[in-house]
């Protein structure tokens, strides 16, 4: 048999070497591989997990805080508060001048009052002086009555009209006209011309 030493280890040698190469090749790879999954899933739950926790949701306040208005909504707000805070002074001095005007109405309903009873008192004075007066009254009447007649018109001669029409007035008629009769006729004519206006101005029976 010939064998050719060349040939030999050109056939055997590569086919032998390849094999070995090649899955060493794949599992290198295969390795890899998995060592990148590995450490991307760490990363991404490092990401989502570590880094960057779950924040709780801002409160009320916080948010409004946060929200501020720009432009012409700030210029409106402005505008609000300036007008809410205009009514709010209006409603004040309101209330203050209601309850002025509540203490004054109270001063004068008291002066009133006070008024009314002065009144009442100075009418109840005027009535007990009337009535002293007619008590004077008819008692210089009936001193008329009782003198003589001459006596009497001596005293109602020098009487103005007015006062001596009221004295003869509450006389009794027949002395009324004795004393008439001893007058000066002018007198007595000015004295009757009063006591004829004041039974027309008086009541008509």
């Amino acid at each position: 048999m010939r064998f050719s030493l060349s040939k030999r280890p050109a056939e055997v040698k590569p086919i032998r070497r390849a094999r070995p190469r090649r899955h060493g090749l794949f599992l290198i790879a295969l390795f890899l591989g998995l060592s990148g999954i590995l450490r991307l899933g760490e990363g991404i739950a490092q990401t989502t997990g570590t880094e960057h926790p779950p924040t709780e949701a801002p409160s009320l306040a916080e948010a409004a805080q946060s929200c501020t208005p720009e432009g012409g909504t700030t210029a409106l707000l402005e505008a609000l508060r300036s007008r809410e805070q205009h009514l709010a002074e209006r409603e004040a001095r309101a209330a203050s001048d209601a309850q002025t005007l509540a203490a004054v109405r109270k001063e004068v309903e008291a002066r009133i009052a006070t008024l009314e009873a002065t009144e009442q008192k100075l009418a109840a004075t005027i009535a007990v002086a009337d009535q002293a007066a007619q008590k004077d009254i008819a008692r210089l009447v009936a001193v008329y009555e009782s003198m003589k007649p001459k006596d009497a018109a001596r005293l109602f001669g020098e009487m103005e009209p007015d006062f001596a029409a009221g004295f003869l007035a509450q006389m009794r008629p027949e002395a009324a006209a004795a004393v008439m009769t001893g007058l000066d006729p002018g007198k007595a004519y000015a004295i009757s011309v009063v006591l004829a206006g004041r039974n027309a101005k008086g009541p008509k029976s």
